[in-house]
């Protein structure tokens, strides 16, 4: 579903609208959206992205230009998440949403959780499956969990 509060931008391709969930967000030019991707209220996607298949982009995500985010990669935006307090289900503002924002270039490989708060750098890498619990600076290449920082995407495409 595509909610008509969607913003797209021109050349926008997603090719199973049916299957994707779509609301409130801003998607920029030319990017790709796979199947299975939720965008939520208050997110935005850059230009010229690639958000792949089961990736689930929540509330208070920013992610810049020419950011690739592989498949069935996780944002989260509560560092203390509940379901209820004091018998009382939480609803929308009974919590704090942390903002997350991925710079220009990125990329988030496939099955990795970025926690609320985080910064992903200018042209950073982060590896399959990590868990990016802290900022990760521009052009490191991060892996494992929690992830560190074990290489700079300059010396490697140098090489």
């Amino acid at each position: 579903m595509i909610s008509p509060d969607v913003k797209l931008g021109q050349r926008v391709s997603i090719p199973q609208p049916d299957l994707v969930n779509l609301y409130g967000c801003e998607i920029g030019d030319g990017t790709k959206i796979g199947a299975f991707v939720e965008i939520q209220r208050g997110s935005s996607i850059g230009a010229r992205c690639k958000i792949s298949t089961h990736s689930f982009v929540c509330e208070g995500v920013t992610v810049e230009d020419e950011v690739f985010v592989g498949h069935g990669v996780m944002f989260t935006n509560d560092r203390f998440p509940r379901a209820a307090r004091a018998g009382v289900m939480l609803e929308g503002g009974d919590w704090e949403v942390m903002q997350t924002v991925v710079r220009r270039g990125a990329s988030v490989g496939s099955g990795a959780t970025i926690l609320p708060g985080i910064i992903i750098g200018v042209d950073a890498m982060v590896g399959a499956g990590a868990v990016v619990v802290s900022d990760v600076p521009d052009y490191a290449i991060v892996v494992g969990c929690p992830a560190r920082v074990v290489g700079d995407v300059r010396t490697r495409d140098a090489q």
